[in-house]
């Protein structure tokens, strides 16, 4: 009921609705992203930040060209209804993520941002020396460098935590066989991706279930599933959730931190300002009531209104529908990829057990760098990201070198923009490379 009342206060983005992909064709699609439709490359990096949609952009516009205000500051019209329009956007967006309540979602300035508040609102207050959290380094930096800079904090003050590192599959998942093997009573938090964002592996880690103590917390970047994939925060049992709106057809700068009720009394302000508490003489802050408690300072309000229009438009082409476009795409991609010589998969749906995908392939080719390869593509129109892709590297010295990543590599990631002809265009560009290199 709460996600059908929210709906009602926003305006329609141009009807697109669908009931699969190929319900429009590709060029209609193509001119809901005005960047796509003024260009003839093709873009194949949604993992890095997806495209933006006419909605999106006519949001930003409008906010900043009409009755611009700031929210929950002033009494007068303009303000009074941003307050109301961004409280009914929290509401979207907790039925978005299958949060139980509104209060359980918080507007950040990223997703990074908001990994960051886990660490220093919860990890600061509440780790104990000898306390353990079990983390990835092979997942985005912003997975693994905020767990470092808290384990530094905390020292500071002599309480030593450790940093326990498990393995992925090759299939690019969390390996949780591995992570149960490493799982101690000083396990405090389990920190995953969701969806890899190299690897494409899905991590839900549900062979855990029932097997773990129920003290120990749940923490998962979504910031590659979100709006790429159906998530439902309440169904992954997590206690953390971490969006990136600029990869859910939103704007850069917001970010959405989902924090599980049964936290909420351990958090304190990470960001302390205006909202984030009240100042009491003797006793210090006194914290104010979630999701203000995290939310110090001024809003992105751009950024978070476009964030509303960009779930409409996500709930437009219907999130199923876009998982299974990315499905098909990464088989075609796989398949029509596998037999050029000299080409290597990287770990994800190109080891796994069965066919399938969620729309990010990572793959090498020998006789050219991944960062040379990249230009050439891109050179011919094909627009992909090289490189080790926000992965720790060895360089980076915040993790023992031996569990960095060392390897470039060239990651295709797609989208409900993306089409079949693109996918063979793509692969053909690059079975001709590998015959010239070889």
């Amino acid at each position: 009921m709460r996600s059908q009342a929210s709906r009602s206060h926003f305006a329609r983005p141009s009807p697109v609705r669908l009931s699969a992909p190929t319900a429009q064709s590709p060029a209609d699609i193509r001119k809901l992203f005005p960047a796509l439709a003024e260009s003839t490359d093709i873009y194949l990096d949604s993992a890095a930040t997806t495209q933006k949609p006419l909605p999106v952009i006519e949001t930003i516009h409008r906010y900043h060209s009409s009755r611009t205000a700031n929210a929950g500051r002033g009494t007068y019209p303009w303000a009074t209804s941003l307050t109301t329009r961004l409280s009914r956007i929290r509401d979207r967006t907790a039925a978005f993520i299958g949060a139980e309540h509104a209060d359980e979602v918080v507007f950040t300035g990223g997703a990074t941002a908001a990994i960051n508040a886990v660490t220093l609102s919860w990890g600061l207050a509440v780790l104990e020396d000898g306390d353990e959290i079990l983390y990835s380094p092979a997942d985005h930096a912003s997975n693994v460098h905020p767990w470092y800079h808290l384990r530094g904090l905390l020292a500071r003050f002599g309480r030593r935590i450790e940093l326990v590192p498990y393995r992925v599959t090759g299939g690019g998942e969390a390996d949780t066989a591995d992570i149960l093997a490493k799982v101690t009573p000083r396990t405090r938090l389990i920190t995953t991706s969701h969806l890899h964002h190299v690897y494409g592996g899905l991590s839900t880690l549900a062979p855990l279930r029932g097997l773990l103590d129920p003290a120990i917390l749940l923490c998962f970047d979504c910031s590659q599933s979100g709006g790429h994939v159906p998530v439902n925060v309440t169904e992954l049992g997590a206690d953390f959730a971490i969006f990136a709106a600029h990869k859910m057809f939103g704007a850069p700068g917001t970010g959405i931190l989902y924090c599980h009720r049964r936290v909420h009394d351990s958090l304190v302000p990470f960001l302390p300002g205006g909202n984030s508490g009240v100042l009491v003489r003797e006793a210090g802050l006194l914290p104010a009531a979630m999701p203000a408690l995290l939310e110090g300072g001024t809003h992105n309000i751009p950024g978070i209104l476009a964030l509303g229009s960009a779930l409409e438009v996500l709930e437009s082409f219907d999130i199923g529908a876009i998982a299974a476009h990315n499905r098909e795409l990464t088989v075609r991609l796989i398949e029509s990829l596998r037999p050029i010589d000299g080409l290597e998969f990287l770990p994800g749906p190109a080891h796994a057990r069965r066919a399938g995908g969620y729309g990010i392939v990572s793959f090498t080719l020998d006789g050219i760098t991944a960062t040379d390869l990249g230009f050439v593509l891109s050179e011919l129109g094909f627009l992909v990201r090289t490189g080790l892709h926000c992965t720790v590297a060895a360089s980076d010295g915040a993790i023992d070198p031996r569990l960095a990543a060392t390897d470039d590599s060239v990651r295709v990631s797609t989208h409900i923009y993306n089409t079949a002809d693109e996918i063979d265009r793509f692969t053909q560009c690059v079975t001709t490379i590998a015959e010239e290199v070889r």
